[in-house]
């Protein structure tokens, strides 16, 4: 036998030995995913004799104790009822032969007390007895559709003359602003960054984060959010590339807002106005204060004036985040699943605060009648940083200068309040 058919019947005796351990490699292998179970058996008793604490709350709080059962889910039973009767038809599920599917009323319920605690998914899933693996497509799928069926009626900027005129008239008559058509700000949303991305969504604080840029109205309701931008950009960044800043300073005017109009008592036209600080650029309708150094009284005056308009966006994400403290945290999911979070957040606070009078009742700043002392709401004591500081040296024109000039020689005459000269 020559030395090449010796090499060639040693290879193909190689080869079969591989091939052998390749077999039971796979057997190995299909014997361990027949001896898997399907789930465990505690997951399994969700639906028998022993329930979740979701589930409790719903047999006991709702029947026994209304006040727990809102605190527990963050929204009282018949507002529940009404949200789940809207979200159903988009998260209902079919059962089958080999189980039973999770119902609309849990998927909704676990998704609000998410959005209440910020709760890991492992936790809520030893609390529900819902697999955490579960959770991770039901949460971010409801937070979705919540925002979808409320924002046309809960979540929506103004379009008419009309609404737009309502809105300004609501802020003369509560904060004293005329020609306000809202209060605009951002706040910072932490989440954990996988490691591809690098530095690109570090803020100025150090953190990770996307940025919540919001238009507020004088009832402390969102009208506008725009959600997603990295927390490298500064609010005045966020807002210089948002559709919001497209949209107001359009020449064809797009949302229909009213044409300028003089301040009560004055003769001279000024334009439509948002409140906004000092990360802010000042545009015709951007009105912002003074910069803070040898200020005159009458600067010192505006300054308050403004800022006490403006402080009711500061009260609305300091709401928004004290009823849906996942936006306390540093949330550990990906970039998208935190804006459908924060969407949802959003909607459920407008949802909220037009459907339950009480729902406002202690949580924002309060002012003592007597002295005009702000008196700050609870929101204020976890040190929630809401906006970014860094602020625009962009000088803007004349025109918008003498825009800010005008609404300050109005807080100083013929809208001047009684009580603005003891608090500067």
């Amino acid at each position: 036998m020559s030395v090449k058919l010796k090499q060639l019947i040693a290879i193909a005796s190689l080869v079969e030995i591989v091939e052998e351990e390749e077999k039971d490699t796979i057997k190995k292998v299909r014997e361990k995913k027949r001896h898997r179970i399907w789930t465990r058996e505690w997951i399994s008793r969700r639906n028998r004799e022993l329930r979740g604490t979701i589930n409790l709350a719903h047999i006991e709080l709702r029947n026994e104790d209304a006040d727990y059962f809102q605190r527990f889910f963050g929204l009282r039973h018949d507002l529940f009822d009404r949200l789940l009767e809207l979200v159903t038809p988009y998260i209902q599920r079919q059962n089958t032969n080999m189980r039973e599917c999770i119902s609309p009323k849990e998927r909704l319920s676990l998704t609000l007390r998410f959005l209440a605690t910020g709760e890991s998914y492992r936790s809520l899933e030893y609390s529900t007895r819902i697999p955490a693996c579960t959770i991770s497509r039901i949460i971010p799928e409801t937070c979705r559709v919540i925002y979808e069926v409320l924002r046309d009626d809960y979540l929506r900027i103004p379009t008419t003359t009309a609404e737009w005129e309502e809105i300004a008239n609501k802020y003369l008559e509560m904060w004293n602003v005329p020609n306000c058509i809202g209060s605009l700000d951002g706040r910072h949303i932490e989440f954990k960054v996988p490691l591809q991305d690098g530095s690109f969504y570090r803020n100025y604080k150090g953190t990770n984060s996307i940025v919540l840029l919001g238009l507020v109205n004088a009832h402390y309701q969102f009208m506008y959010i725009n959600v997603g931008v990295n927390g490298r950009v500064s609010d005045g960044g966020v807002f210089r590339d948002s559709d919001l800043s497209q949209f107001i300073n359009d020449p064809q005017n797009t949302l229909n807002v009213p044409r300028d109009k003089p301040l009560p008592g004055m003769n001279e036209p000024v334009p439509y106005v948002i409140l906004a600080d000092a990360a802010f650029p000042l545009q015709n309708h951007i009105l912002k204060p003074y910069p803070s150094r040898n200020l005159s009284y009458d600067e010192r005056i505006y300054n308050y004036r403004l800022s006490r308009g403006r402080r009711i966006v500061e009260n609305a994400f300091g709401i928004l985040a004290n009823r849906f403290r996942v936006l306390l945290t540093q949330i550990y999911l990906p970039v998208g699943t935190v804006q459908q979070i924060t969407l949802a957040c959003c909607a459920l606070h407008n949802y909220l605060s037009k459907e339950n009078a009480t729902y406002l009742l202690g949580a924002v700043d309060f002012e003592n009648v007597e002295d005009r002392a702000v008196l700050h709401a609870p929101w204020r004591n976890d040190n929630v940083q809401l906006r970014n500081l860094e602020i625009i040296n962009v000088r803007p024109n004349r025109n918008v200068m003498h825009i800010r000039n005008v609404f300050k020689e109005y807080f100083n005459s013929v809208g001047r309040v009684e009580w603005q000269d003891f608090m500067v």
